[in-house]
């Protein structure tokens, strides 16, 4: 029989404890089933978190009817953060196919999680959902915010979806998202200047241009464009795009030139 050290035997049995606490610790058993949690009116939100001011939660709640009236559509809010009614939410609601829960809880590294019912997804599929949760529930957001905000745009963009009959992408750009477009842009401009520069006697290259085109046109078509005339109408953020490429091919076209400009006055 191996020898076990005290010092190993001790670190065994404290493991060995610690997974027990976590097995048979309460909290996790009474939190998925308590009824006693659930009000006694019905309401299309319960806000255990007060993620939501009273008259935020009277005016969302009057929102979400009226937009189960006009589309048929069910969306419901479970705020938690200690304590929940689990899996009772469902009965208590009519959870259908039909149905969108947003569960906001701080507790993880998003605050939003969606369960969604099997009708929504030929409509709005599974990446809408992971970018809907990714855009609104991240920390930058929440923090910038506010949690109630987060819920609050979360549930307007799903609405404006619905109401259009589906969307692929969520609606509206943010600043953060437009930089990253701006920049593959400007670096797919560099690759095309880069490749279009003269080369045997030819002002400009096109040939090059053609060979890398796969690269320079993924970055700023695909990455660059795409994004920005998928999510919105607005030309502005497009505008700066093009002048971004051009600038970016410009400066990579003229770099031989500049550079010799250079040298020559030193």
């Amino acid at each position: 029989m191996p020898y076990l050290s005290p010092t190993k035997l001790l670190a065994s049995i404290a493991t060995l404890l610690l997974t027990l606490l976590m097995w048979l610790t309460p909290s996790a058993a009474w939190a998925y089933e308590n009824l006693d949690l659930l009000p006694a009116t019905p309401t299309p939100i319960i806000d255990l978190a007060k993620a939501l001011t009273g008259i935020q939660e009277e005016d969302l709640a009057q929102e979400l009817d009226h937009f189960e009236q006009e589309t048929g559509w069910k969306l419901r809010v479970l705020t938690q953060f200690d304590r929940t009614p689990g899996r009772a939410v469902k009965d208590f609601w009519g959870l259908d196919d039909k149905s969108v829960l947003l569960v906001a809880d701080s507790r993880g590294g998003n605050l939003l999680n969606f369960n969604v019912g099997d009708d929504l997804y030929p409509l709005l599929p599974r990446t809408f959902w992971i970018e809907l949760q990714t855009r609104f529930g991240n920390q930058f957001f929440v923090r910038d915010n506010g949690e109630d905000q987060a819920i609050i745009q979360s549930l307007r963009s799903l609405e404006g979806c619905l109401r259009q009959g589906g969307c692929q992408v969520v609606p509206g750009l943010p600043r953060e998202q437009w930089i990253l477009t701006l920049v593959t842009s400007v670096v797919g401009g560099i690759i095309f200047g880069f490749a279009g520069q003269s080369r045997e006697g030819k002002i400009f290259a096109w040939q090059w241009v053609l060979i890398f085109s796969p690269l320079w046109g993924i970055l700023f078509i695909a990455f660059g464009v795409g994004p920005v005339v998928s999510r919105t109408s607005e030309w502005l953020p497009l505008f700066r795009n093009f002048i971004g490429f051009a600038m970016g091919a410009l400066v990579a076209y003229l770099s031989p030139v500049l550079n010799k400009s250079f040298m020559s006055e030193e």
